[in-house]
């Protein structure tokens, strides 16, 4: 069964790590993330689910207001053919639904062999905002927390500059 957002928080809890969150409409897009969390101190953040053509899945991290260059991202991993991941594939792996996409979800198990790019420039910020396993909440944690949490979570992040 895929971890709740009371599991992150208890997670959290175990780690040390201190966040806040707030709770809102859902969201399914970074204009929508614009909209609703302006007054949301940190960099608002979006998280892409990738998978290779030889089936390597990717969590790629950023400042919301990045466009990613995916030819250039292949370039810089070495791997072959990025695509989004399907759907069905992204609540098997991850545990969350389309649009809830987060970082946080390294806390299911079932994400132990997906490989984690985070953003140079994302890494530079003091606060970061992620959905907490759902789109309806936003999290603030610390840039160094973030990697505290994904290397509880036994991964380690490559960071590039996008």
């Amino acid at each position: 069964m895929p971890a709740s957002d009371k599991n992150l928080f208890d997670q959290f809890a175990v780690l040390g790590i201190q966040t806040t969150t707030i709770r809102h409409s859902p969201m399914f897009t970074v204009e929508d993330g614009e909209k609703l969390l302006r007054d949301v101190p940190g960099g608002h953040c979006k998280t892409l689910f990738l998978k290779d053509k030889i089936g390597n899945l990717w969590l790629v991290v950023m400042l919301g207001n990045i466009r990613l260059d995916m030819k250039m991202l292949q370039i810089k991993l070495g791997a072959s053919r990025l695509s989004f991941a399907k759907p069905d594939l992204m609540r098997e792996v991850l545990g969350v639904e389309p649009g809830a996409v987060t970082p946080f979800a390294l806390l299911n198990e079932t994400a132990r062999n997906i490989k984690i790019v985070l953003d140079k420039k994302m890494m530079r910020e003091n606060l970061l905002n992620y959905h907490p396993l759902r789109n309806d909440a936003t999290t603030t944690i610390t840039a160094p927390d973030l990697l505290k949490f994904i290397y509880a979570m036994e991964h380690t992040p490559i960071i590039l500059d996008m």
